[in-house]
C-alpha cells in the first residue's frame, strides 16, 4: 500500500496536505497523530471509502482513483477494517456479525464451511462462548474482539484497525495489542493501525509515522521515534500539553 502526495479536503477545511506513505509486506505500521489529523481519514483512503483530491492511492497494484468497481471489491475482498466503534450490527448475533464478509464475497461457500471459519476466528480472539449473543449482551472489549474476528475472517492480506483500544481500560487495551500481534503472526498479514496511545503504538509496531498539520513528520522504528528529536513528535509521545503541538489548538 502507498499514498504518494496525497491531499483531501472536506470544503475549505485540508485535512491531508501531501501525504507519503508506503507499507511494507507483513508489517504492522503504526499511524500516531493528535485526534482530528486525519489519521482516520488517511485510512479510509485505503478501501476506497474517501478518494484523493490530489495524490495517488496504490493498494495491491491499483491505482484507488482509476480502480473499476470490480477492482475496489476484489480490494476490499482482501482487506480488513476493524472500525473505532467495531460497528457491529445490533440486530445479528457475534456469529451472524463475523460471517458477514463471508456471505457478502463468497455466497456460494456451503453453510458449514461458512460455521467452521467463523467459529475458528472467534477461537482466535477467545469468543467461541458468546457466539449466540447480541452486541448489547457483551463488553465494549468483546465488541473490539468480535469486530477484530470479523475484519480477519476472510483472511485477508491488509488488516486495517482504527483506534482499536480506544476507550478501553489498560488490561482490556493489552489483550487487543495482543490479538493484533497473533494476528499477523497466524495469518502473516500487513498491518496498519491508527492510534493516539503509545503504549499500544510501541507494543505492536514495526514502524511509527506521526501525522500533523496534514502531512507524515517523522517516520521510524519504534526506538527511532522515542530518541526523535523533533519537538513536536517529542511532546506528543511525552503527553506534554505544552510546546509546538500546543500552538495548533
Amino acid at each position: 500500500m502507498e499514498l504518494t502526495g496525497v491531499h483531501k479536503s472536506f470544503g475549505p477545511h485540508a485535512v491531508l496536505r501531501g501525504v507519503d506513505l508506503a507499507v511494507r509486506r507483513r508489517e504492522t505500521l503504526v499511524i500516531i497523530g493528535r485526534s482530528g489529523t486525519g489519521k482516520s481519514v488517511a485510512l479510509r483512503h485505503v478501501v476506497g471509502l474517501e478518494r484523493p483530491n490530489r495524490g495517488e492511492v496504490r493498494v495491491f497494484g491499483h491505482d484507488i482513483q482509476k480502480a473499476s468497481r470490480r477492482q475496489i471489491h476484489e480490494i476490499r475482498s482482501r482487506t480488513g477494517f476493524l472500525f473505532q466503534s467495531g460497528a457491529l450490527l445490533n440486530w445479528m448475533t457475534i456469529e451472524e456479525n463475523v460471517a458477514l464478509p463471508l456471505l457478502e464475497h463468497n455466497r456460494r461457500m456451503p453453510p458449514d464451511e461458512v460455521e467452521d471459519r467463523v467459529l475458528a476466528k472467534l477461537k482466535l480472539v477467545g469468543m467461541e462462548s458468546a457466539r449466540r449473543k447480541l452486541p448489547a449482551q457483551i463488553s465494549g472489549g468483546m465488541k473490539k474482539r468480535a469486530a477484530l474476528a470479523r475484519a480477519t475472517v476472510l483472511d485477508p492480506d491488509l488488516v486495517l484497525y482504527d483506534e482499536p483500544t480506544s476507550g478501553l481500560d489498560p488490561v482490556i487495551a493489552s489483550t487487543i495489542n495482543e490479538l493484533i500481534n497473533r494476528t499477523r503472526e497466524a495469518l502473516g498479514t500487513t498491518q496498519i493501525v491508527v492510534t493516539h496511545d503509545m503504549e499500544s503504538a510501541y507494543s505492536i509496531a514495526d514502524r511509527i509515522a506521526m501525522l500533523c498539520e496534514g502531512r507524515i513528520i517523522c517516520l521510524g522504528t519504534p526506538q527511532e521515534i522515542r530518541s526523535s528529536d523533533n519537538p513536536i513528535v517529542q511532546q506528543f509521545i511525552q503527553g506534554k500539553t505544552s510546546g509546538p503541538l500546543a500552538l495548533e489548538s
